[in-house]
């Protein structure tokens, strides 16, 4: 285990793991949530993405903080939490944009096309964002 204060490496194969797992649960929720505000909320779409990717963040956020990088983070948790918006709006508009270029370019199934988006974003974004930005190590 590497000390609180250790500085992070962005090829921690363990660091990355639990990164996906909580970015997997975060993004199980939201769309658990869009489907159900859709289907059994009678919600449109729009508004049930919007109410259910802040549900996905809240998620992903607690478990990034209190699991993810546990005590090798430092920083308030207000402090934590603007950097981590500001980190989630970049990714949202780098799926969007990924998206929109995958589909345009290739005829891929939606979900399909989602997904592989997805995890190109967290693994190669998401991921040296929070490692390095939102839950920065202390040198």
């Amino acid at each position: 285990m590497t000390p609180p204060r250790a500085r992070a490496s962005l090829f921690d194969a363990s660091l990355l793991g639990r990164h996906q797992v909580a970015a997997a649960a975060a993004t199980t929720a939201d769309f658990s949530a869009m489907i159900a505000l859709v289907e059994l909320g009678h919600r449109s779409p729009p508004i049930a993405t919007l109410a259910s990717a802040i549900l996905g963040g809240v998620i992903n956020f607690t478990l990034s903080r209190a699991w993810v990088y546990r005590a090798r983070h430092e920083g308030t948790i207000g402090s934590q939490a603007s950097r981590y918006a500001v980190v989630s709006l970049g990714g949202a508009l780098l799926n969007a944009g990924l998206l929109a270029m995958v589909l345009a370019s290739v005829q891929a199934p939606y979900p399909a096309a989602r997904v592989v988006t997805a995890v190109a974003v967290s693994v190669l974004y998401t991921y040296p964002m929070h490692t390095r930005v939102v839950f920065r190590v202390a040198p």
